[in-house]
């Protein structure tokens, strides 16, 4: 007790420059715990998500239903990019219980809607045509997933939903039908955020507890001599660490209160949640404030250690020993691992993410990223000697015999931009598993909705979405119901132009525009009934009555490939647009559209298509809605990591190069009264970061490639080697070593303080 309070009053009394360094060390903690704070919370946001989903989840029965009885029928269709969920209910005389949100169960022609839902009916009008009735009241939040959600409840009867509803026996599932991240998928970004974030938050909670170091262990080392001894010695240095750490932990954990309520209202793409769902939880503050304080505690011990066994050593300014080599081992492990499993990937049966690789491949990740922290003090005297040793240049001379003497100075200097280099690949490599995942395997995405459903003006609206190639029409012909036992056979024919044809399918041949012609796909089966010379009648509308138009198959073809899935690939004839009569409407057609299947570009097209024509049932082919926004809130939360990862490796490196300014004035005092120019040192201090910063970023590239590319291998994927993310991450690692080089320009100051270099 008496060293933590001898460490108190040398915090108090040690001079201004000391409590300034005291409040940067607070306040970089504060920045950290407010990360950490954020990376904890993200999965019970997501648990909250899914909790109300699971409460709110219909329970049925497959008895009979009788008078008593409600009865229920859920509906969930695309609405743009997101689901657009619709529970209808026919309530029974007999009591039933309530869904999470509502005081009551709505009555015939009532409806409840989301806060979502209550701005777009005034907004888009026509969406009324698919909740009919007057609207009785909003959703609360406790029977919605987020404040974006598309939900409603319909008030029906039993002859409306006829025959389709089941008795409802009560709401809420043990758990979510459709969660917001799959639970593998959640295990994954689990795992990824500690690698973004986590490991440079460790380092970066380091670097703050040890600002200073080199004057503090002087100190230290005074206090020793003097009589103090090892262990109290320790516990001086600790003890100052402990509280800026304890006092940035409760100013973190008060930023990330502030910070919950601002992102809960804005939001972030793809992702809303309630001020409640984010709050902090007593396991959360828990960790903040004990496991931030117990991080600076080791720390403050480990980096007092030196002072407190070897005092004169410390006093004399004595050469200090070489690096420890253990953290070079955790890189070769690191490295073997991944190395190993992307050496499987070259052979013709690659590892997969079963069994041993499940831990594995993330324990090599880790392994990697922990290796390069610890080996770049290792790194950085050896480089410092051999250059030291065999360059002609004073600039060079000076800069690598101070790494050489410090090379743990180095090391906090770099460390937070290494690391999120590292991450980056890493990241980027999740992202690319999950698109592999949603994505089609078919390079174009199609749509198809229902002509019926279509006035002119939509069907020109939606030709026109951002993001759509062509449009086209398919309409099936007309099949007589009274032949008996005899079946007639049936085709689908696609109303386009050639150059339509072309961006609907994968190739064609043999197209020629203005001429009926069958289409023929070798891939495909043929009826024998559809043979040419074989006439097909289909019905179509024009001025108001109905009318038969006939197609005869003609001997001419077209040869083409559709894709999979495709909208456009059972139709058996192209008929061109020439030959329906200009105000005719078939029946039994549907309008289909082309576009990207790039995730991105899906949802654009999805939600032009909600925007032209919010009533419409589209179908978007082979694509899941509930995964697309599922990848959507992956993206959305890796993107947040990387946004932390970058503040942290961001701050770290200011944070460190502005402490190891400031610990070397007396130095660069000395050296100036001697007679070295400003430009030299200047140069002097780019060297000291660049040459260290340029070997562990190429070392982070490698490292990093290596850990992507195991875990592209081990997902199961088609792509293994991400070759076109290689460009953006070497122009981010030489954005990194111009912006560290900019960053240590302004720290030699042209004003000589004598003061500096007097004995203390």
């Amino acid at each position: 007790m008496k060293e933590f309070l001898l460490g108190l009053r040398l915090l108090l009394g040690a001079g201004r420059g000391n409590r300034v360094r005291f409040l940067l060390m607070a306040a970089g903690g504060s920045l950290g715990v407010c990360c950490l704070a954020l990376v904890l919370t993200i999965p019970a946001i997501l648990d909250a998500h899914d909790g109300r989903a699971a409460a709110r989840e219909p329970t049925t029965s497959s008895h009979s239903p009788s008078a008593r009885s409600s009865l229920v029928l859920e509906r969930s269709d695309p609405h743009g990019s997101k689901a657009f969920t619709r529970v209808f209910v026919a309530r029974g005389t007999g009591a039933s219980t309530v869904p999470p949100g509502l005081r009551e169960l709505p009555r015939p022609g009532e409806v409840f809607v989301s806060p979502r839902v209550k701005a777009l009916l005034r907004e888009e009008p026509g969406l009324k045509g698919l909740l009919p009735g007057r609207e009785g009241g909003v959703i609360g939040a406790a029977g919605l997933t987020g404040p974006d959600e598309l939900y409603a409840y319909v008030g029906t009867t039993r002859a409306q939903l006829g025959g389709k509803g089941r008795v409802l026996t009560g709401f809420g599932y043990g758990y979510a039908p459709i969660p917001a991240v799959d639970p593998s998928t959640l295990t994954i970004l689990r795992f990824a955020l500690a690698t973004i974030v986590l490991l440079p938050l460790g380092v970066f909670l380091s670097v703050c507890a040890r600002l200073s170091a080199a004057s503090r262990t002087r100190r230290l080392a005074a206090l020793r001599l003097l009589g103090l001894s090892v262990r109290g010695t320790q516990r001086v240095n600790a003890a100052e660490t402990v509280i800026a750490s304890l006092l940035g932990a409760v100013l973190g954990l008060a930023e990330y209160v502030v910070l919950n309520q601002v992102m809960s209202r804005t939001g972030l793409p793809e992702l809303r949640w309630y001020p409640g769902d984010g709050a902090l939880s007593p396991t959360t503050v828990g960790i903040c404030l004990i496991g931030c304080p117990a991080l600076a505690w080791f720390v403050g011990r480990a980096s007092a250690r030196s002072a407190a066994t070897n005092p004169l050593a410390v006093r004399r300014t004595a050469l200090p020993k070489a690096p420890s080599r253990w953290g070079g081992l955790l890189l070769v492990s690191g490295l073997g691992i991944v190395t190993g499993y992307c050496a499987t990937g070259l052979t013709t049966h690659p590892a997969s993410s079963d069994g041993p690789a499940a831990l594995l491949v993330p324990a090599g990740v880790l392994l990697t990223g922990a290796g390069l922290v610890l080996t770049l003090p290792l790194l950085s005297y050896t480089l410092a000697r051999k250059v030291a040793g065999a360059t002609q240049s004073l600039t060079l001379n000076l800069a690598m015999r101070r790494n050489e003497v410090e090379p743990g100075s180095t090391m906090r200097v770099v460390t937070g931009l290494v690391l999120l280099v590292y991450a980056a690949s890493l990241a980027q490599g999740i992202l690319i598993e999950e698109n592999q995942v949603t994505r089609p395997d078919s390079p174009a995405q199609d749509y198809s909705i229902a002509l019926s459903g279509l006035t002119s003006r939509q069907q020109r609206d939606l030709a026109d979405v951002p993001g759509v190639r062509a449009h086209a029409l398919t309409m099936d012909s007309w099949v007589s119901l009274k032949g008996g036992s005899r079946v007639e056979p049936q085709v689908t024919a696609l109303v386009a132009t050639c150059a339509q044809l072309r961006e609907f399918v994968e190739h064609s041949e043999g197209c020629v525009d203005g001429r009926v012609l069958r289409l023929v796909d070798p891939n495909s089966a043929a009826d024998p009934g559809v043979h040419p010379g074989a006439t097909f009648p289909f019905r179509i509308r024009k001025d108001g009555r109905r009318a038969t138009l006939s197609v005869a198959l003609p001997s001419d073809r077209v040869v083409y490939g559709a894709y999979d899935p495709s909208a456009v690939g059972g139709a058996a004839v192209l008929v061109p647009p020439s030959v329906l009569p200009a105000t005719a409407r078939p029946e039994s057609a549907r309008y289909v559209l082309t576009g990207s299947s790039d995730p991105d570009a899906v949802r654009r097209v999805l939600d032009g298509i909600g925007a032209a024509a919010p009533t419409a049932d589209v179908d978007p082919i082979g694509v899941n809605i509930d995964g697309l926004q599922q990848i959507g809130v992956i993206e959305t939360l890796l993107g947040l990591g990387m946004v932390m990862g970058l503040v942290i490796g961001v701050a770290a490196f200011l944070v460190a190069v502005t402490d190891r300014a400031v610990e070397r004035r007396a130095h660069v005092t000395a050296l100036t009264l001697i007679g070295a120019r400003a430009r030299t040192l200047r140069a002097v201090q780019c060297a000291q970061v660049v040459l260290p910063l340029a070997i562990g970023l190429a070392l982070a590239l490698v490292a990093g490639r290596l850990a992507e590319s195991s875990y592209l291998v081990t997902g199961g994927g088609e792509i293994f080697w991400d070759s076109a993310g290689l460009p953006l991450l070497g122009i981010a690692a030489l954005g990194v070593v111009g912006v560290a080089a900019v960053g240590t320009l302004p720290l030699v100051g042209r004003d000589i303080n004598p003061e500096l270099i007097r004995r203390d």
